[in-house]
């Protein structure tokens, strides 16, 4: 018998775990505090990453964090601020910064991508959500110093010893399949394993798909209070509303840990804002790219190309930085010849805020000692990449089945 479901959250996260819930036979309803139309589920790069193997909490990321700290155009920056849960996080983060957690992770993202990336194909193919890009030309790794060629080749040494899909491109195999590089790029690592979509397209389709089918979904509707009794979660409350279910599911990305706060479970999280420039002009650009260097991702979307990046850890706002824009629209500049990036463009850019673990891997489980709510956060920028599978892993745990993977690198209860 199908139970009541409450979907904290209406990113790529919730409406994915929407989703399977709905197939199950459950009765749903998704409660967001906005209007489902932005935020990191709708600016993000739209990469499908099995090659991403690599945490974030990656050794030396902590170091070039205090580098750059002073610096607000920089591509990984974390403003300083004497805020609590912001200095446990990072004391967390760089506890997880080691070689060995590295190792540890790496299987884990891989197989999660992999599931998620077959979950997205099952959507596209079956059609059942209507038609949207799924593009599976690959990822290219553009790189323009010998450093980072070096770091990236061993990386794909990694992934390809992992059983994904790498080849290392010299200039000349690069300039074949991508002419517009600029002449600096010394080469690139193309990981045939990776596929891209436009994130606007499927967040419209998901969401029609599920009103369609009979979720209830309330928008401008932010979470006020959690009611507990034992060590079940009864209702939420939405202002003067209260809503009662069987099982609850906690997918309010950065908004997460201070919503799951009342019920005295710590979740360690920081919003990891990210920007990006859409640009409608045609850019010659054929292939998605990560700019080693600029640390920007470069995507040829459906009727544009979008240019996104920065990590910036400054708390939970929407201010745009315009410096950060601008050091984007920069750095892409440098890796494509003929490349123009319009004023308009800079001016409409937009920001989403990525929910971030310590340790760069999400949070999927149950939440502390309360048996009906479930986790489903903390992707750092493989949020997208992700959210088919963490749905379907969130709903297998919900009806008690054999979950497609082992849940215990991303139990929310983990110690840093």
């Amino acid at each position: 018998m199908g139970k009541k479901i409450i979907v904290i959250g209406g990113g790529i996260v919730g409406l994915s775990t929407a989703y399977y819930l709905l197939k199950e036979g459950h009765e749903v309803i998704v409660v967001d505090k906005g209007d489902i139309n932005s935020g990191a589920s709708f600016v993000n790069a739209g990469y499908l990453t099995p090659s991403h193997v690599i945490p974030l909490a990656a050794p030396g990321m902590m170091a070039k964090g205090l580098k750059w700290m002073f610096n607000s155009s920089s591509p990984f920056y974390m403003k300083p601020r004497l805020d609590p849960d912001f200095l446990k996080w990072a004391w967390y983060f760089n506890r997880s910064s080691t070689a060995a957690k590295v190792k540890a992770a790496i299987p884990v993202i891989r197989d999660i991508n992999l599931l998620s990336k077959d979950l997205y194909t099952d959507l596209h193919d079956s059609r059942i959500l209507g038609d949207f890009q799924l593009d599976k030309r690959g990822l290219l790794m553009l790189y323009k110093t010998e450093k980072a060629a070096k770091g990236e080749e061993e990386t794909a040494r990694i992934a390809a010893e992992k059983g994904l899909e790498v080849k290392v491109l010299n200039k000349s195999e690069l300039n074949a399949l991508e002419p517009g590089v600029d002449a600096s790029v010394l080469g690139a690592v193309h990981y045939e394993c990776d596929a891209h979509t436009t994130p606007g397209e499927v967040m419209k389709l998901m969401l029609e798909y599920l009103k369609k089918n009979g979720a209830t979904i309330l928008t401008n509707t932010p979470v006020t209070g959690i009611h507990k009794k034992n060590n079940k979660v009864v209702s939420i409350a939405c202002g003067n509303e209260t809503l009662e279910a069987d099982f609850f599911v906690m997918s309010a990305g950065s908004w997460s840990s201070n919503l799951v706060k009342e019920l005295g479970v710590s979740l360690s999280l920081q919003a990891g804002k990210g920007y990006r420039i859409n640009v409608a002009e045609p850019t010659g650009i054929n292939y998605p790219a990560v700019l080693c260097e600029g640390k920007v991702a470069v995507t040829p979307m459906r009727g544009f190309t979008r240019f996104a990046g920065t990590m910036e850890f400054s708390g939970i706002n929407q201010h745009i930085r315009k410096e950060r824009v601008e050091a984007i629209a920069a750095r892409a500049r440098e890796y494509y010849s003929n490349l123009k990036i319009g004023e308009k463009a800079k001016a409409e850019a937009q920001c989403g805020l990525r929910p971030v673990s310590p340790d760069g891997l999400p949070y999927i489980g149950w939440l502390g000692n309360y048996s009906n709510m479930a986790v489903a956060t903390g992707h750092a920028m493989m949020g997208w990449s992700l959210g088919p599978a963490t749905g379907k892993l969130i709903s297998e745990l919900i009806d008690g089945r054999k979950t497609s993977m082992d849940l215990t690198p991303f139990d929310p209860g983990r110690k840093f």
